[in-house]
């Protein structure tokens, strides 16, 4: 039995003669495809010259796949060409996504440049850190705000005029575990082992953490961080250090000095800068450095002029000879900052060839004036002193 299938109703008809623009009839095909409207019957204006088609369902499945490829090609042309540049006054408007521009947050680096001023310097105007310490803290209290991150090294990068600066923020004292900071060994201070005399002698604030890849950093005009560190354990890093800033100016004040007075002085070396306790006490000599050495505590440092290069003091007094008198002319130099400078008062030692560098000067800022001959018993010092080693 043949069952007939049926012409499509007027409004069928109708649904497909209606007039649309030819970027609509593909989504009419696809509306039929999807919800089932009548598409078996193509008409015309006259309901007589209907043409009944009455493909199998299986080609007329076969159809919807090509039917919705074709409308997905279409649209995809119709988008391509609504995104082209627009004629516009003889040329062409690029219309594109609109970017928005905003001011870039400021970084660490460029918010610290805003505290650096002139006073930071140091009095020698050629200081290039300062240490983040209670003192600077009171002084800049929003800086800490900034020194978020805990202790290390930020460069304060202004200015391009101006000169390299950077803020250290130290690893507080009581992070040291034993005589330890990690694996560095360091030993024991004076108030860690007895009650000291004298606030020149109280534990260090902190330390610097050096590590191989900040120990070249510029701490002043002449000197880097790796000029202080204690010349030991060679193989352990970081390394941590204790040094002040008082120390640098006034190194810095004398070799302006000397180059003032026809003295080439440009080249200062630190023979020995910072010292752990625990070198102090088994790394120098047979008996030890000072029990309470300036060195231990940043403030110390043991230096020669060698502005010819050739590793050895240099004659700074023109005489022809190396001796102690070239050491001397290093403390009359001291002599002269002090006076200009008290706060910067400390101590000076000058001592004998002790090896292939030849003769040197110890230079320190401890607080109160001390003069001795590293070769003969200490002499006419404020207070009672131990010759420094």
């Amino acid at each position: 039995m043949t069952t007939r299938s049926h012409p499509p109703t007027a409004g069928a008809a109708n649904h497909f003669l209606t007039v649309r623009p030819a970027y609509i009839w593909p989504l009419s095909v696809v509306y039929s495809v999807r919800i089932g409207t009548p598409h078996r019957y193509i008409s015309t204006e006259s309901a007589t010259l209907n043409r009944r088609v009455t493909p199998s369902r299986r080609r007329d499945d076969k159809r919807r796949p090509f039917v919705l490829l074709c409308f997905a090609l279409i649209a995809a042309a119709g988008w391509r060409y609504s995104t082209d540049p627009v004629p516009a006054l003889g040329g062409t408007v690029n219309i594109g996504p609109a970017v928005v521009y905003a001011a870039p947050a400021p970084t660490a680096s460029s918010q610290l440049a805003n505290f650096v001023t002139d006073s930071l310097f140091g009095l020698s105007g050629k200081l290039r850190v300062r240490l983040l310490t209670q003192s600077l803290s009171t002084a800049l209290p929003h800086i800490s705000r900034v020194l978020d991150r805990g202790p290390g090294i930020y460069p304060a990068q202004g200015d391009s005029a101006r000169k390299p600066f950077a803020f250290v923020s130290l690893y507080p004292f009581a992070a040291k575990r034993g005589d330890k900071m990690g694996r560095y060994r360091m030993g024991f201070w004076p108030g860690e082992l007895r009650v000291v005399s004298s606030g020149a002698y109280v534990n260090p604030e902190g330390f610097i953490e050096v590590t191989r890849e900040n120990q070249d950093l510029f701490v002043s005009e002449h000197f880097r961080l790796r000029d202080f560190i204690t010349h030991d354990q060679n193989d352990i890093w970081p390394k941590y250090l204790v040094l002040r800033e008082e120390l640098l100016d006034k190194l810095e004040l004398v070799i302006a000095d000397l180059n003032a007075r026809g003295v080439p002085a440009s080249k200062m070396i630190v023979l020995s800068g910072f010292r752990t306790p625990h070198h102090n006490q088994y790394g120098i000599g047979e008996d030890g450095g000072a029990r309470d050495s300036r060195h231990q505590f940043g403030d110390g440092a043991d230096i020669i002029i060698d502005a010819d290069g050739d590793g050895r003091m240099d004659d700074l007094n023109f005489d022809g000879r190396l001796n102690t008198r070239d050491a001397e002319v290093i403390l009359h130099a001291v002599d002269r900052i002090e006076r200009l400078y008290p706060d910067l008062v400390g101590g000076v030692g000058t001592y004998a060839a002790m090896g292939p560098r030849g003769p040197f000067a110890h230079v320190d800022v401890r607080g109160y004036r001390a003069r001795w001959d590293g070769n003969r018993p200490p002499r006419r010092a404020s207070r009672p002193v131990r010759a420094e080693v």
